[in-house]
């Protein structure tokens, strides 16, 4: 007999993960409007020329950034399609990925050693322009940076999409002898085409949301964007009403990149998986294969560059003296335990999440989703619209006039970090519990099974890897994360992006490096593990 339908504990379950991220975005919305209607005029009058210059800036660098990343990636993905086989392919391919996994100070820290006033290609450029090197700060230092993170993501991209190309295409372009030029007119630029507005809307979303890069990398009210504009409100000059209608506007710009990107079906989550390279019929020849190995040797020396400096730079530190430090060895402490809460409860909304819209699914079987289904299956992508420093704006501002808010800055770098990973972790875990479900979904109805007795005897061993996979992500994104913590963080709450951010702004540039290389390690390594269990669990999932 089938149970009532209300009963059943997975929609329960993801009832109270949609409420539990609701109360959270709802909570900073609060925050904001009653801070507006606290001071109605104050609001308005943030409507001056340095809110305008910084609204600009932020639009401009965005589609700087996209066009310089975006652009070259369509080359870099065609040459990289057109070799499908060459020895160390997939070292390129690795080292691609390894940008999504550094934290975004990490990544800073690596381009100043290289390109900085005192970097390694100091004297080049000294020499080149005949007089000292300024360094990098400012729009070039921002522009590089997101380069460096956007062009390895853009390329993957446009390589999946060219992998979807039928083999039949090639084959026949194959017997009518069709060159490079027609091959990519006919068959490769219509796939790219229709991918590029995605992967230009993600990207330029990934930059008009950057924080951490242009808090480094800025330099000065001349490039300030939003996100930094309402941290230096709240946390220098504590002006509450221009922080308001800084976030407003933040918010409104993330809303209308995030609806054009659901409109135009772009990924907003990007994805590392990349298929098995096809057959390809049309060889390359002389001239087109030393254009693409040199366009691929620069895309590669172009991200290699900031990781091996950071490496190099972090490897010259006193390694040996931060380790014995008691503020490193509590930011790590603290780092630790605040990443491992974060994934912990991540993982557990988003399980909530998936379980709750399988099972609305199995129960609608036919007609249009309900408000409910529909919630359960997107939900968790609206935090995308809400940038985490707008949600600790808000609650900055929430909780500032009933409790100490640094006394609950744990709590809040913890639940926002949760949330913020959970668009990865229900892409991590989502496609091995709906197979389980599909497998033993009829035989726990027949035997009555359900709530923990089903999770633990049924689905915990198909969603042991994909829940360990979402874990680490989890834990990763937690571990770098300088948004939240930024704007909450003081001497009691100190994680190793905060106590690596303080360092820098004392010039400890050389304890920033150790500090900046140990952080990537442990990220990385995170990041790979993740990438190791989710291929064993979508291999087990196909077994």
């Amino acid at each position: 007999m089938v149970p009532a339908r209300s009963a059943d504990p997975r929609v329960t379950a993801g009832t109270i993960a949609l409420v539990a991220v609701a109360l959270l975005i709802g909570g900073a919305f609060a925050g904001l409007i009653l801070e507006a209607t606290r001071n109605p005029t104050g609001a308005a009058s943030a409507f001056d020329s340095y809110l305008f210059r910084v609204a600009r800036f932020t639009l401009w660098q965005a589609l700087l950034s996209t066009l310089l990343s975006v652009v070259p990636a369509l080359f870099v993905a065609r040459a990289l399609s057109r070799h499908p086989r060459f020895f160390g392919r997939g070292l390129i391919l690795q080292l691609f990925a390894v940008p999504l996994a550094l934290p975004a100070i990490v990544a800073a820290l690596g381009i100043l050693a290289l390109y900085g006033r005192a970097g390694y290609f100091a004297g080049v450029f000294s020499a080149i322009g005949g007089q000292g090197w300024p360094g990098i700060y400012g729009l070039s230092g921002i522009l590089v940076a997101h380069v460096f993170f956007n062009l390895p993501l853009a390329t993957r991209l446009f390589l999946e999409a060219l992998a979807t190309v039928p083999t039949d295409q090639w084959r026949l372009a194959s017997q009518l002898g069709m060159g490079a030029r027609p091959a990519f007119r006919l068959i490769e630029w219509p796939t790219l085409r229709a991918a590029l507005p995605g992967v230009a809307g993600l990207v330029f979303m990934l930059c008009i949301t950057s924080f951490t890069i242009v808090l480094t990398l800025g330099g000065g009210p001349r490039a300030t964007t939003l996100e930094v504009a309402i941290y230096q409100a709240l946390r220098f000059d504590f002006d509450p009403a221009r922080a308001v209608t800084l976030t407003l506007l933040q918010i409104a710009l993330t809303f209308v990149v995030v609806v054009a990107l659901m409109r135009l079906g772009a990924n907003t989550v990007g994805d590392a998986n990349l298929p098995v390279a096809p057959r390809r019929y049309l060889s390359a020849g002389t001239a087109e294969t030393a254009l693409n190995a040199a366009l691929i040797a620069l895309a590669l020396l172009f991200v290699v560059g900031p990781m091996a400096a950071t490496v190099t730079s972090g490897l010259g530190a006193d390694l040996g003296r931060l380790a014995g430090e008691s503020a490193v060895r509590q930011a790590t402490l603290t780092s630790a335990v605040l990443a491992l809460l974060a994934a912990l409860l991540s993982v557990a909304l988003s399980l909530s999440l998936v379980m709750a819209r399988r099972a609305l699914a199995l129960r609608r079987r036919v007609g249009a989703k309900t408000l409910l289904e529909h919630a359960t299956d997107t939900g968790a992508s609206f935090v995308l619209v809400v940038p985490p420093i707008v949600i600790g704006a808000g609650w900055f501002l929430l909780l500032r006039t009933v409790s100490d808010v640094f006394a609950i800055a744990p709590v809040m770098v913890v639940a926002v970090n949760a949330v913020m990973a959970m668009p990865f972790a229900i892409r991590a875990i989502r496609p091995g519990y709906d197979a389980a479900s599909e497998r033993h979904e009829r035989l726990c109805l027949l035997l009555g099974i359900s709530g923990w007795n089903r999770f633990r005897l049924v689905d915990w061993p198909s969603l042991r890897r994909p829940l360990a996979t979402g874990f680490a992500f989890a834990m990763a994104l937690s571990l770098g994360d300088l948004g939240v913590v930024a704007l909450f963080g003081s001497d009691s709450l100190q994680t190793l992006p905060y106590l690596l951010l303080a360092r820098m702004g004392s010039y400890r540039t050389m304890d920033a490096a150790g500090l900046a290389l140990l952080l990537g390690l442990v990220c990385l390594a995170l990041v790979l593990a993740a990438d190791w269990l989710g291929r064993g669990g979508n291999h087990d999932a196909q077994q």
